[in-house]
């Protein structure tokens, strides 16, 4: 009865293990162009405890996200890693990405921005490194909706952007 014991926590106890320790490291990026109003839209959807992660270990190790403790200073690192690892290229054109706001829901941060000015999209390149300095296994998804097309990209650190046509 011991053996039988002892048995089954050898092939368990590797299991409980592996799935403990193992993370999902991802983001998730949702793009649209608003023809009528020559814009694009991103809100883009991080886990707080990741994003956090790399603002401590880049900038300062007391920055504190989605609480009580959270400064105006720890808000501006935020936006400016995010706007510092990603970049849109629109037709062609290097476009600045204008953030807007943030919003916490449960455990992710969505950080809305927009690029303004675009009357037609024939082609867009994204670059999305959020992440990759931190975890080497970090995954950026993006999806981009047009009125006519539905598109996605996912992008990793050894393909850090992804470029999509249109005509």
């Amino acid at each position: 009865m011991k053996f039988l014991k002892a048995a089954v926590l050898l092939v368990i106890f590797p299991l409980l293990i592996a799935t403990v320790n193992h993370k999902f490291y991802v983001s998730t990026t949702n793009i649209e162009y608003v023809k009528e109003k020559q814009t694009i839209q991103v809100i883009s959807k991080i886990f707080i405890e990741d994003i956090e992660q790399a603002l401590q270990a880049r900038y300062n190790p007391t920055i504190s996200l989605s609480s009580k403790k959270e400064t105006e200073a720890d808000q501006e690192y935020l936006k400016k890693y995010v706007l510092q690892k990603m970049k849109i290229i629109v037709n062609g054109k290097p476009l600045q990405l204008i953030y807007i706001g943030k919003e916490y829901d449960i455990d992710i941060v969505n950080m809305y921005f927009e690029v303004a000015g675009v009357p037609e999209l024939n082609s867009i390149e994204i670059e999305n490194k959020v992440l990759f300095d931190m975890f080497p296994e970090q995954q950026n998804i993006i999806h981009l909706k047009t009125s006519e097309n539905r598109r996605s990209l996912v992008l990793d650190r050894d393909h850090p952007k992804g470029v999509l046509n249109f005509n």
